[in-house]
This record gives C-alpha cells, structure tokens and sequence, in this order.
C-alpha cells in the first residue's frame, strides 16, 4: 500500500471540476455555499486564471447525491448573493467594486 500524504479537509476540497454543456472541464476555486431566498448559490473563482473575478451559480438537485449548477442571469440576484458573499467575508478579503 502506498504512503499518501493527506490535505487538510478544507483544501482537499476547495477545488471543484465542472464541466460545460459542451463537454469542457473547468477548474473551480470554492468560496462559500450562500442560502438566498430558498436557493443555494455557490461563489467560486477560476482555479486556473490570475482574473479575481468571482462566479455564481445555482445549485439545481438532480437527487440526494447529484446536482447541477445553473448560471444565473438574474442581476438582482447577482447582487444579493455576491452582498451577502461581501458582507461574510469584509474582514477577510479586500473587494473591488
């Protein structure tokens, strides 16, 4: 049996994989999981980019194992989620608007 060095909890899984409706892998930093309005919405940020822009998606349930994530188009809901995304996070990180 081979030796692996385990991350920590938090970094293993920081990392999401998503892939596009044409098939095309993206990797995703996770930022945070905000509940809004009934909905839950992922932050995350592209894991492979030096862009500090942010993205929201959807978090559609598929069943109780899977789930797919929705773009949103919203600009409402956009601002809510990322205030909220804000607010949580003012003491952490700097945010330019």
């Amino acid at each position: 049996m081979e030796d692996k060095e385990l991350l920590p909890e938090e970094e293993q899984s920081s990392i999401l994989t998503l892939t596009d409706e044409n098939g095309v892998d993206t990797d995703f930093e996770y930022l945070d999981c905000i509940e809004y309005e009934g909905k839950e919405y992922l932050v995350l940020m592209p894991a492979d980019e030096i862009s500090t822009e942010i993205v929201i998606l959807e978090v559609e349930p598929v069943d109780e194992e899977n789930e797919n994530y929705l773009s949103v188009s919203d600009e409402a809901i956009l601002d809510a989620v990322y205030g909220i995304f804000k607010e949580r996070y003012k003491d952490i990180l700097t945010f330019e608007d």
